[in-house]
């Protein structure tokens, strides 16, 4: 009888070498088509690996997963970019796994381990109407760099763009539709497709620009030299970037992006009456909770619940002067909201400010109206109301 060959193992590896790892990193690269996405991905991967081969022979497994996540933890990073950092691990496993460098066992363990949990939610930056015409006029002037800049500022506050859209634009992008200005086929982030509109005050900064700059094909902006003159064939995101930084500083506005303007763009619009469905559209997003998030629906910050009380006062004028002719019937004027009582006799202060109270408010109709502190009138006509006597409490 002849011998049996012996099945091979089904050997599939689990420790990933730097070759192996430097295939499965182009394998991602070459998946993105966005380039920004393969900035950030490229940057996410050599971080990876530079932790991942500091480590002493680490199987490429669920536990490695955990120990970078607590490597990113200790390094105290924000929880979105903790994620961004694991959904970059997880798509590294993914490609190892199909390429047969690791085991898709091993794979689908990475891929089950959970991201850090944001609690709470950032705010964001808004600029009021009246900030957003301080920052415009303050980059008026008679320079073409001054027009530049202006033009900048009025596509940034008035179409909402990005700075990688603008920064993109070419002439021949602005058409009429449906007898009005916009932005015709502009292609954004994640290659979506929008028709952006125009107002009228956008493309006159717009016109002002082009017409002193000699501007008719090509990239709608440019660079301009200290000499005053024209050159080459656009600008980068950091001149727009410069460009919103210095403006704002004039107006004396800190800490302000270019998206902040985006933002700011959506929410002039919603408090203009505009429907929250046209504002996506206007902006490119694909979900209407990611415009929600850009108009600040979440919070109001402009009026907070907690301004619409004040302690420490002696009356509610003083605190609340806009107020005074709308009266509380739970803050009494004469009264302190907490005004100090004597030790010895705390309980009989107490109750006589309870009295003062009771006797200010009146049952009428089954509301609460307001009365003086001094009226102790209680409406006789009982029947009519269809209620029985409000007994004081003894």
């Amino acid at each position: 009888m002849g011998h049996r060959r012996k099945a091979k193992p089904n050997y599939r590896p689990i420790v990933l070498r730097l070759p192996d790892l430097d295939h499965c990193k182009l394998a991602v690269l070459n998946s993105l088509t966005s380039p920004a996405s393969r900035r950030v991905y490229h940057y996410a991967i050599e971080q990876f690996i530079t932790w991942y081969c500091s480590e002493p022979r680490l199987a490429f497994n669920r536990v490695v997963m955990l120990r970078y996540r607590m490597y990113l933890e200790l390094r105290c990073l924000a929880a979105n970019t903790i994620n961004q950092r694991m959904a970059v691990v997880r798509r590294l496993a993914h490609e190892a796994a199909d390429s047969g460098l690791l085991s898709p066992d091993l794979a689908a363990g990475i891929s089950r381990v959970k991201g850090a949990k944001q609690l709470g939610q950032r705010t964001g930056n808004w600029l009021t109407l009246e900030q957003s015409s301080e920052v415009l006029n303050h980059s008026r002037g008679d320079g073409l760099r001054a027009k530049r800049d202006h033009a900048i500022l009025a596509m940034l506050l008035g179409c909402g763009l990005r700075r990688s859209e603008l920064v993109k634009l070419e002439t021949d992008k602005i058409q009429t539709r449906q007898g009005h200005w916009a932005i015709v086929d502009l292609i954004g982030k994640g290659g979506h497709i929008r028709t952006v509109p125009i107002p009228l005050w956008v493309k006159q900064a717009l016109d002002t620009w082009t017409m002193a700059a000699g501007i008719t094909q090509g990239k709608l902006f440019r660079a301009v030299a200290r000499t005053g003159k024209v050159w080459g064939n656009g600008i980068s995101s950091n001149v727009v970037w410069y460009v919103v930084r210095r403006c704002c500083q004039r107006a004396g506005l800190d800490h302000i992006a270019p998206h902040d303007l985006r933002r700011t763009c959506a929410r002039l619009c919603h408090t203009s009456g505009g429907e929250i469905e046209q504002i996506q559209f206007l902006l490119g997003h694909a979900s209407v909770l990611t415009t929600e998030r850009y108009l600040g629906c979440k919070q109001n910050l402009g009026q907070p619940v907690n301004d619409r009380f004040c302690l420490g006062t002696t009356r509610r004028s003083e605190a609340f002067p806009e107020h005074t002719a709308r009266p509380d019937p739970f803050w009494p004027e004469s009264t302190s909201p907490i005004a100090p009582v004597a030790d010895q006799d705390s309980e009989v202060a107490s109750a006589q400010v309870g009295s003062q109270r009771w006797d200010s408010l009146q049952s009428v109709s089954g509301r609460v109206t307001w009365a003086p502190p001094d009226s102790k009138s209680i409406p006789t006509n009982r029947a009519s109301v269809g209620q029985e006597a409000v007994a004081r409490p003894g």
